[in-house]
């Protein structure tokens, strides 16, 4: 029974990734091939707001109905965007709004299928559920990303919009028709209002509570620093697109994607404390990679040696850190806390992200990439204060 859970993890999460690969790949490339000027496509990223905003919705989700249908519901919303969307001039206000919809029922698919990860798979098994969720993603970034920008020099870029709308409709029916699906847990008896405080009240009554949420924030921040700045890296290393695009990119995925199915797997084998601690260790060393790779004397291909490890053990780091946030959940408020520590997690990240410049501006690639090795270990020794196992 459970390889056939694992078939519909893998399932759920493959389309958690069209909507993302599509509107951050895809719809930029679509909007330059029209013609359309770069800082209005910036602009148009602002229609990715409601991803930012998940814990405003995820009460209801958590109330009313069962995740697989909140699920199904989202993909028909996302369908019937991208379909509309090819009927409108480029970055004219339509496109915006019907932007703005996609991501707004991205939001409600991520909420509602991170809540039912919670309600549907037993705590032995999350390593592994997570590891094929992370794999699903992943594949789903590279095809509806870059795969379907390739397909559409072929095929054009409406056949795309249609394509996409039919295979999203139809998925929602699935998952809305599919009682194997249809979870539906005790739910809280306490009112809508309290829907939003009661589960974040629940986290602050734990024991060390802000060190918990604090590990949250912090135990991805060196990778999201190393992130930001390796394709600034490769382009002032003199790496060719194709180089690239090719490594960093297609390669780098598959490793993550390899990394993310060892790394569940060892997480359903290990303890908690055990998988974050190692795994997180071997997350922090691929920064060190980085850093001998920037070393001038060094011959510049080191740096694809650099790049598929952090890709490879990112992805093991990432799959031990999914399985402990799946585990701080409660049945009963599922959604809601996921989304908490789901939405400091990707704070962190944004936040990050913004400093990196500013420090390879200061230091220079090598000793920032040093400096993000010493960062990522510093969360690493708050493991022992926050895990029982």
């Amino acid at each position: 029974m459970f390889n056939k859970k694992l078939f519909y993890i893998g399932f759920i999460y493959f389309f958690s990734g069209l909507p993302f690969g599509f509107f951050y790949t895809f719809i930029p490339v679509f909007f330059r091939t029209q013609g359309i000027d770069l800082k209005t496509i910036g602009l148009f990223s602002l229609a990715g707001l409601p991803w930012s905003l998940r814990l405003l919705f995820a009460p209801f989700i958590d109330r009313y109905f069962y995740k697989s249908f909140w699920m199904g519901v989202s993909l028909l919303g996302i369908s019937i965007s991208i379909v509309t969307l090819s009927f409108f001039t480029p970055a004219s206000l339509p496109i915006f709004v019907f932007l703005f919809f996609l991501t707004f029922s991205s939001t409600l698919f991520d909420t509602s299928s991170d809540g039912f990860v919670v309600e549907w798979i037993s705590s032995k098994d999350l390593g592994k559920a997570n590891g094929i969720r992370i794999s699903a993603y992943r594949i789903s970034l590279i095809l509806f990303g870059g795969g379907i920008v390739a397909i559409s020099h072929y095929l054009g870029f409406k056949p795309i919009f249609y394509l996409l709308g039919l295979i999203t409709f139809f998925a929602g029916i699935f998952l809305i028709l599919n009682s194997f699906l249809k979870v539906t847990p005790k739910k809280s008896q306490i009112s809508l209002s309290l829907q939003f405080i009661q589960p974040l009240k629940e986290i602050l009554k734990r024991e060390r509570a802000f060190l918990l949420l604090f590990f949250v924030l912090t135990y991805k921040i060196g990778d999201a620093l190393l992130g930001a700045m390796v394709y600034p890296f490769w382009v002032d290393k003199g790496f060719s697109r194709l180089e690239i695009g090719l490594i960093s990119g297609t390669l780098g995925s598959i490793f993550t994607i390899g990394g993310s199915l060892l790394g569940g797997f060892l997480s359903s084998l290990w303890s908690i404390k055990t998988a974050l601690f190692i795994l997180g260790f071997f997350q922090s060393i691929s920064n060190i990679g980085y850093a001998i790779a920037s070393l001038p004397q060094l011959p510049k291909e080191l740096v694809y040696f650099a790049s598929l490890f952090e890709s490879f053990s990112g992805g093991m780091g990432t799959a031990a850190f999914l399985t402990f946030l799946t585990s701080l959940c409660k049945k009963e408020f599922s959604s809601t806390q996921y989304a908490v520590f789901s939405t400091l997690f990707s704070l962190a990240l944004t936040f990050s992200r913004t400093l990196a410049g500013y420090g390879v501006t200061y230091l220079g690639y090598t000793y920032f990439f040093l400096l993000t090795f010493f960062i990522s270990l510093l969360p690493l020794f708050l493991i022992f204060w926050i895990t029982k196992e």
